[in-house]
């Protein structure tokens, strides 16, 4: 059995309970068992603006991944980078046109769905537009995502999205799924093959560990 190598220093993760951009980061550390330190960012009070995380993320985004002393935000660049200094359990497939699918649909979520739900967004909505619009706003745009990623995926799924072992696909589907379902109550009629996924990853402890709801700085009235 391969050992797990484990960072000389302990990594530290600042996150927020809700964003689905920490959750892919979560999944991906507990895939390869990986201890972590949990930083809440309260970001409904703002604290992404504070001065001192603003000098590890000059966005103001989470999540931000420290390893000793390297720095790194944004869930696409935080994945990389361990799924290159941490090699066991690997988030790519080998077979090129695998890859390539794996590369597609987590795109599709990180460009076309999770940035139009963010809390920026839907803030800006609210203030500019109005209050009523800002959960059919998302919606669409889910749906939207969805249906490109239905398609996508019909011919590569098996198991999981691009077939029986899990990779970077999972994990941005897994946690854009259970916002789309838990947060913001989208109808997955129209989506099997979606929702069939949804269901793998329930019983997987590693993404369930990183959900939501089983977070330190999860509130103790919520659920979702």
């Amino acid at each position: 059995m391969a050992t797990v190598e484990e960072p000389k220093n302990k990594l530290k993760l600042y996150s927020y309970w809700r964003s689905s951009c920490s959750c892919r980061v979560r999944i991906a550390l507990n895939l390869k068992g990986l201890s972590y330190e949990y930083i809440p960012v309260n970001l409904v009070k703002g604290e992404q603006f504070n001065p001192e995380f603003l000098k590890l993320n000059p966005l103001g985004y989470v999540p931000v991944l420290v390893d000793g002393d390297v720095v790194v935000s944004d869930s696409f660049a935080i994945l990389m980078y361990l799924d290159e200094k941490y090699p066991q359990h690997p988030l790519l497939p080998r077979d090129l046109h695998k890859k390539a699918i794996n590369y597609q649909a987590a795109n599709i979520v990180s460009s076309s769905i999770q940035p139009l739900q963010n809390l920026a967004v839907l803030k800006f909505i609210e203030e500019k537009v109005s209050p009523d619009e800002k959960l059919p706003w998302v919606q669409c745009h889910i749906r939207n995502g969805f249906a490109a990623l239905e398609k996508l995926l019909k011919d590569h799924a098996g198991r999981y999205a691009t077939g029986d072992e899990i990779f970077l696909a999972d994990l941005f589907l897994a946690a854009q799924l259970h916002a789309a379902i838990k947060r913001f109550n989208v109808d997955m009629t129209p989506f099997p093959l979606l929702s069939r996924l949804h269901e793998a990853y329930n019983e997987l402890p590693a993404f369930q560990n990183g959900m939501p709801e089983n977070q330190p700085d999860t509130p103790s009235s919520s659920t979702t």
